[in-house]
This record gives C-alpha cells, structure tokens and sequence, in this order.
C-alpha cells in the first residue's frame, strides 16, 4: 500500500483535483457542462491532436501493433458484456449499456494526462495515437450498439468518421509526413488552444459528476464497473503480450485500457435513451474507484 500513495499524489491526485474543482464549482453554483463540452469536443480536442500529430514521430509498426491490441480488447469486452447480459438474465437495454460502458474508456480528459503523468512528456503522442484508436473504435461498436433498434452500423459508421477529433487526423498526417510548417500566428494559435484542452476537460468533468442524481448500487454496476477497470487491463496486457507489443507503447495501452467509463459514454445513453441513470451511475462509480485501480496498474506496469 506504502508504494500506492507516491503514485496517487504525484500521478493521480493532479488530475482528480482539476475534478474536484469542477465537482464543487459545478455543485455550488449550478453550471450547465453542455457549453463548456462543446466548446472541448469541437474546438479544444481538434486543436489538440492537430498539435500533437503533425509533431508526432512513431513508427508504424508500433501503431499497428498497439491499434491491433486496443481493437481486440475492445471487441472482446463488447462480447464480454454480451455474455454478462445473457448470464444475469438483464435484458437488451442494461446489455446494450453494459457493452457501451466496457468499451468507452474515459481515454481523453483522464487518459492522457494521467499517462503523461506516467511515462512522462515523450509519452504523449502515444497517448494521443491511443486515443483516436480506442474512441473510434468505441464509438464504433458503442454507438451501432445503443442504435441497433432506431438506426444503422452505417450511420454509426459515418458518425465516427466525421467526428472532429477523427476529421483532423488526415490534415495532421499531411503535415507530418511533408514536414509541412504553418505560418507562426496558425502554429502559435494552435498551441494555445492545444494546451487548454486537458484543463478544460477535466474541469468539464467535474461539473457532469455533480449533476448527477445519487447513485443506485445494483449487480449490474458493479459487473460494468468490474469489465472496465479490472477486465480491460488485464485483457489488453495479454493481447499486448501476445502480438508482441513492449516497452512503452505496451504500457501506454495497458494503462489507457484502465481507465474509468468515459462520461462520453453517458452522452450517448441519454441522446438514445439508453439506461441513463444506469450508465452515469457507473460513469461515477468507475471514476472513484479509479483511484484505486489506476494507482495498482501504474505500480504493477512499473514492476514489471
């Protein structure tokens, strides 16, 4: 336990405090999270990624083998929230949710800093790489999952695609492989609005969480809080392991795959009537214990 707490206040307790924030600023005066998120996906999180792709230089066998494993873990958590719902008997909308749940990871606003936290600054472009791979992949299966009775995988399909985070990434490659330099007042415009998506974002997070109703402790909570945080893990070191994926790349996933329910995922339920109060009930529940379960796969990541 003594090696536990270095890691939660060096690593963790930053980024639980930026939540803190917004959890008590949110509570206290009433804030609607809607502005503020809006503000983050579209302008905040494209900006981002746009700064941090066309400065990134991974090789592309390391991509490949770390979109190869979050795809596969995301695929089998999809189906491992399939099996729970047939084995507890809960019927197609806590399945669906379940399935949305285990596969949305809070990757972006958690995530990344908590990795750059981690592995330190270098780590970052994998963090991001990390992102677009998990959410595409999440939203992908998420969103065909929670519209498969009033919509189309096509339209789920088109929906990930032109989603703004993903838009960006063939002008960010562009850039990359030409070395392509924007003029000083687009580059420096860029990275401002860059470096205050993470702040943003988890300020944002905060002020979700306190709008949520008191939580109902069900099975079912804990069994999609358990397939996110201890299921996801463990399920991504043994694809990293066998499609051999090591080093940082490997812990980056591993570490990403951890993370809580993203709040994301909660967006999604409501806009499709899909057990809301069951899906932030274990947004909330996941993000707390987070704290604990983060704090053991950095410090077992590290002893290995």
């Amino acid at each position: 336990m003594g090696a536990l707490l270095p890691i939660f206040v060096d690593i963790l307790l930053p980024v639980f405090a930026l939540v803190g924030i917004g959890l008590v600023v949110g509570g206290r005066m009433g804030l609607d999270p809607a502005p503020l998120a809006k503000v983050a996906y579209y302008v905040l999180a494209p900006a981002f990624f746009l700064d941090l792709l066309r400065r990134a230089d991974i090789e592309t066998a390391v991509v490949t083998k770390m979109a190869v494993v979050m795809v596969v873990t995301t695929a089998i958590l999809s189906l491992l929230g399939l099996v729970a719902g047939r084995l507890f008997h809960w019927g197609y909308s806590i399945t669906a949710a379940t399935v949305l749940i285990a596969v949305f990871g809070n990757v972006g606003n958690f995530g990344i800093p908590i990795v750059t936290f981690a592995f330190g600054e270098e780590a970052l472009p994998l963090a991001g790489v990390s992102f677009l791979i998990i959410n595409f992949a999440a939203f992908m299966i998420g969103v065909t999952t929670a519209t498969w009775r009033t919509s189309s995988p096509g339209r789920a399909l088109f929906r990930a695609i032109t989603t703004p985070t993903v838009a960006v990434l063939p002008i960010a490659l562009v850039l990359n492989v030409n070395d392509i330099r924007l003029p000083l007042f687009a580059d420096r415009a860029i990275e401002l609005m860059a470096n205050a998506m993470i702040g943003v974002m988890l300020v944002t997070l905060g002020i979700q969480l306190a709008g949520m109703e008191r939580p109902r402790l069900t099975t079912s909570v804990w069994v999609a809080s358990g397939l996110r945080l201890v299921a996801a893990p463990a399920i991504a070191a043994t694809a990293a392991a066998l499609f051999g994926l090591s080093g940082d790349p490997a812990g980056v996933t591993i570490l990403q795959s951890a993370m809580p329910a993203a709040v994301f995922a909660a967006l999604i339920a409501i806009e499709h009537d899909l057990e809301p109060d069951f899906v932030t009930t274990v947004v909330l529940i996941s993000t707390v214990a987070s704290a604990l379960t983060l704090a053991a796969t950095i410090a077992l990541l590290a002893a290995v």
